[in-house]
């Protein structure tokens, strides 16, 4: 097995094995960047949403929900809960908070006012409307 296995084999596997891997690497980033502007969804981005974005990330959201699988798991998933719960759930859910039930995750009070709790469901509304290519997978997130 030694006589067969040569430096000048193994060189050239490594070669080979580089090219190889290389060319599958500019393959997939031509094929990633020719799909992503087919799944672009910044026309529905209006100045509600990036505020309501604004709002996300200076009350922490994040640090407890998930949006798009990204974030904590201590809460539900949130990039289709307006799609799966409404505006006026979301509304009616973040004015009840907390609830006060033993046993359970408590959401803070965020005393959000109307207008940026309109921003917030905005927000939302449109990270529901983002092609995720079915991601998550389940519909609870």
């Amino acid at each position: 097995m030694s006589s067969s296995f040569t430096k000048s084999t193994a060189r050239n596997i490594f070669y080979g094995g580089s090219v190889f891997f290389f060319l599958l690497f500019l393959g997939l980033t031509f094929d990633t960047m020719s799909a992503l502007p087919k799944r672009d969804n910044s026309a529905n981005l209006t100045e509600s949403a990036i505020r309501g974005k604004k709002i996300w990330e200076t009350r922490n959201c994040i640090g407890c929900h998930t949006l798009l699988g990204e974030g904590a798991y201590f809460a539900p998933e949130l990039g289709n809960v307006y799609k799966r719960r409404g505006p006026d759930f979301i509304r009616a859910w973040m004015a009840a908070q907390p609830t006060g039930a033993p046993g359970r995750r408590q959401m803070p009070q965020f005393n959000l006012n109307e207008k940026e709790m309109n921003d917030l469901v905005e927000f939302l509304k449109y990270s529901s409307e983002i092609n995720t290519n079915n991601w998550p997978p389940n519909i609870e997130g």
